[in-house]
């Protein structure tokens, strides 16, 4: 997912996607873990998306508390 599809979604929505990417990389650690991991380039895929996610609602809450000081 692009960081334009990421800013286009709600907070509530950014932290449920982190929610379920963090939880498909639990799961293809443990096929890791198994020995039968198809694609394993998806692990570098899901941590950058995971980070996306993160560094968005940051900025987010970074705005929110520069907004609230200056009101």
């Amino acid at each position: 997912m692009q960081d334009k599809k990421f800013k286009e979604l709600t907070s509530e929505e950014l932290v449920q996607k982190t929610q379920d990417l963090k939880k498909e990389l639990y799961g293809l650690n443990y096929q890791r873990r198994m020995g039968n991991v198809e694609k394993p380039a998806r692990f570098k895929a899901l941590r950058l998306e995971i980070a996306r996610a993160l560094t968005i609602i940051r900025e987010r809450e970074l705005e929110n508390e520069r907004s609230g000081k200056k009101n």
